[in-house]
């Protein structure tokens, strides 16, 4: 009986989401299976420096829909489900997937800057435009309440944000485990510029709390140097 109730719970995710969120998961699974399979496949369309800088750009997309395990897989698409239909309500299908690609690409943009003396620094996963629609969707309502394993109470969106930036940028500095913090703060930060830009609303609705999600994105831009980020 616990499989049919889980196969149920599936079926009413599925009748739920939105159609643009949930061809983005088809693709990503389809794509990522395809690569579990398929080591050649697998290196063909990672993000690798050394490859793009000798011009398979296609590689800072392709690399958004490849995940090294199942957990990892799972993971983002559990995110992109969770805050993506919220974005896709609001700024409805085209908007979404604006944010969603411009995320992503600025994502791979800001790692390929980090990285690009690290010629075979490589990397896959869908985390930098999943960041920028976790972004998108706490700016669009900083009071929403996000639960977290760890924590026993439900924190504010604004509070979650400014924390994921700072960690993404301490990750950066230390190289906390092997992650791609680079591309979660790039993403983080095409999130919110995309957001501004196709939602300016969002300015006269949440001016203060967008000013404070905008500070840790000045901080790392204007002293990014001196904090060796």
């Amino acid at each position: 009986m616990e499989w049919i109730n889980s196969f149920l719970y599936v079926c009413c995710m599925i009748q739920n989401m939105s159609q643009a969120v949930l061809i983005l998961i088809v693709v990503n699974v389809l794509f990522t299976v395809k690569g579990f399979g398929d080591h050649l496949f697998f290196e063909k369309f990672k993000f690798q420096v050394n490859q793009i800088l000798k011009g398979e750009k296609i590689r800072m997309i392709s690399s958004g829909f490849l995940h090294v395990d199942w957990l990892h897989l799972g993971f983002n698409m559990y995110a992109l489900y969770l805050f993506g239909d919220i974005v896709d309500a609001r700024l409805g299908s085209l908007g979404f997937l604006a944010i969603y690609f411009g995320s992503l690409l600025l994502g791979s943009l800001y790692s390929l800057s980090y990285h690009k003396n690290e010629l075979y620094y490589s990397a896959v996963g869908a985390s930098g435009a999943v960041s920028g629609i976790v972004y998108s969707c706490i700016m669009l309502y900083p009071e929403m309440k996000l639960g977290l394993i760890l924590i026993p109470i439900p924190i504010p969106g604004y509070i979650f944000g400014v924390a994921y930036l700072l960690y993404s940028i301490y990750g950066m500095r230390n190289r906390v485990g092997n992650i791609g913090h680079s591309a979660h703060l790039g993403g983080a930060i095409g999130g919110f510029v995309f957001t501004l830009l196709l939602f300016p609303q969002v300015l006269s609705e949440n001016l203060l709390m967008i000013i404070f999600l905008t500070l840790p994105i000045l901080v790392l831009l204007v002293f990014g140097k001196k904090l060796n980020v």
